[in-house]
C-alpha cells in the first residue's frame, strides 16, 4: 500500500465523527445501559446531525468532501455544528444525563468554539483536535492507561499533512487546542 493510500485510509479511520461516536460510547458505557443512551444522543447531535449537515451544504455533496476541506465552508459549518452540540447539552441537562456526560458534551461545544474564530484566519485540524481531545477525556475517565494510544496523534498528523489537508502546524496546533481545551472542562464533571 503507498503512502497516500495509508494517509487516506487513516484520516478516514480516525475522522472526528468516528473518534466522537467511539468516546460518547466509550464515555456511556462507563455509566452503564442508561449511560450508552445518552451517549447515543450525544451521537446523534454530536457526530450525526453535523456530518449530515457538512454533507448537504458542501460544495460537490458527496461523502468524500465531508473533510471540509475550505475555510469559507469550515466558517459556515461551524456555526451549525455549535448549534447542535449546544442543542444536545440542552436536553442532557434537561433530562438529567450523568455529570460526565454533559462535561464531556460542554467538552466538544468548548473545542468546536475555540475552534471557530481561528478557523476565520488559518485551516488548523479538527481531526487532531477532536482525536486529543477525546484521548484527554478517556485518560481522565478511564486512567493513564489510555495514553498508550497517544501515537495515533503523530500518526494522524502525518496523515493529514501527507494529504496536504493541513501544514503540520495545523496539526499541531489542532492537538495542543484539542487537549487544552476538553481535558479542564471535562474534569468539571468527574
Amino acid at each position: 500500500m503507498t503512502k497516500p493510500r495509508i494517509a487516506r485510509l487513516l484520516t478516514d479511520l480516525v475522522d472526528p465523527k468516528n473518534v466522537i461516536t467511539a468516546l460518547c460510547l466509550l464515555i456511556g458505557a462507563h455509566y452503564g445501559w442508561d449511560g450508552v443512551g445518552w451517549g447515543a444522543l450525544a451521537i446523534l447531535f454530536c457526530a450525526i446531525i453535523p456530518i449530515v449537515f457538512i454533507i448537504a451544504t458542501g460544495k460537490e455533496k458527496t461523502w468524500a468532501d465531508r473533510h471540509v476541506p475550505e475555510r469559507a465552508q469550515r466558517m459556515i459549518a461551524i456555526p451549525a455544528i455549535v448549534l447542535s452540540v449546544l442543542s444536545c447539552l440542552v436536553l442532557m441537562v434537561v433530562g438529567g444525563a450523568p455529570a460526565p456526560l454533559l462535561s464531556m458534551v460542554g467538552a466538544m461545544l468548548a473545542t468546536i468554539t475555540a475552534i471557530w474564530p481561528v478557523t476565520r484566519f488559518w485551516k488548523i485540524s479538527v481531526h487532531t483536535a477532536v482525536l486529543t481531545g477525546a484521548l484527554a477525556m478517556l485518560a481522565l475517565l478511564y486512567g493513564p492507561w489510555v495514553l498508550l494510544t497517544i501515537a495515533l496523534i503523530p500518526m494522524v498528523a502525518w496523515s493529514r499533512a501527507l494529504l496536504k489537508d493541513h501544514t503540520p502546524a495545523q496539526t499541531i496546533a489542532g492537538a495542543v487546542l484539542g487537549a487544552l481545551v476538553a481535558a479542564p472542562v471535562f474534569s468539571l464533571g468527574l
